[in-house]
């Protein structure tokens, strides 16, 4: 009937082993005691890896540049134009009902173009267009590019004045679209629609360009609008709200509101 007992395990713990004899605490203060503690002052920082160098440069106060998405932004040199290397072309067609305006304003398109971007330019009037062409003056690649843009806003009929802000600015575009891609409409539908846009005496279309900071061309069923992508955004909005038979007033409260909101965050 004498049945063994078996021995009761040791609890460890916090406290330490009771039934080895030791100290409450003894072990955690042996633990303890082989730590190794680091001043944080005398940690170096890590060095910086392949993607933290091409996150952007300092500046000239200490602090990256960040992009608008608030990444750091990469800062590219810009392109110089090789002496040696050979002139680039660009050619751009004139539509019939720009050639008589082309005539009458070139040299305010030619002056800016031939001084400032240092390009050679002429007018051919037997392919009815205008040919662009780097020089051994042309300090920048992208300028060819630039003048290129400038002369198809003024053939898309904005005026000169309007287009010279593709040259001083780098963030200006311009999109066009049909209006019966917002919306299909035929003969006396479509008049009115493109009606609504242009407004009595175009005082809906001057409202909306001032509102955005836009300029807007109604080329029969085109739309053409230049400035900023957010600008740009908004107008074309307000532009297809109209065309779908929006009341103008709603147009103008909602455009409104919206283009404060985007002043402010800028």
């Amino acid at each position: 009937d004498d049945v063994p007992i078996p021995p009761m395990a040791s609890a460890t713990g916090p406290a330490g082993n009771a039934a080895d004899g030791e100290a409450p605490g003894a072990r955690g203060a042996q633990v303890a005691a082989d730590v190794e503690f680091v001043d944080p002052a005398e940690v170096q920082a890590a060095p910086a890896g392949p993607e933290d160098d091409d996150m952007g440069e300092e500046d000239a106060g200490g602090k990256r540049r960040r992009a608008a998405d608030g990444k750091r932004a990469s800062a590219f040199p810009r392109l110089q134009q090789d002496a040696n290397a050979a002139p680039e072309y660009r050619v751009v067609p004139v539509p019939p009902h720009r050639l008589t305006p082309l005539k009458a304003q070139w040299m305010a398109l030619y002056t800016p173009v031939v001084e400032n971007l240092k390009l050679d330019i002429r007018m051919n009037p037997r392919r009815r267009c205008v040919e662009l062409r780097t020089s051994a003056h042309t300090e920048e690649a992208e300028v060819i590019q630039k003048g290129a843009d400038f002369l198809k806003a003024f053939m898309l009929g904005f005026e000169v004045q309007d287009a010279l802000a593709l040259l001083r600015l780098d963030d200006l575009y311009v999109e066009s679209f049909d209006v019966t891609d917002v919306k299909l409409l035929r003969g006396d539908h479509l008049s009115r629609a493109i009606g609504r846009v242009a407004g009595k005496d175009g005082r809906t279309k001057a409202a909306i360009e001032n509102a955005t900071r836009t300029r807007i061309v109604l080329a029969d069923t085109k739309v053409h609008i230049l400035g900023s992508v957010a600008h740009i955004r908004v107008a074309r909005d307000a532009v297809c709200n109209l065309i779908l038979g929006s009341p103008p007033g709603k147009v103008y409260n909602t455009m409104r509101t919206t283009a404060s909101r985007l002043l402010q965050r800028f």
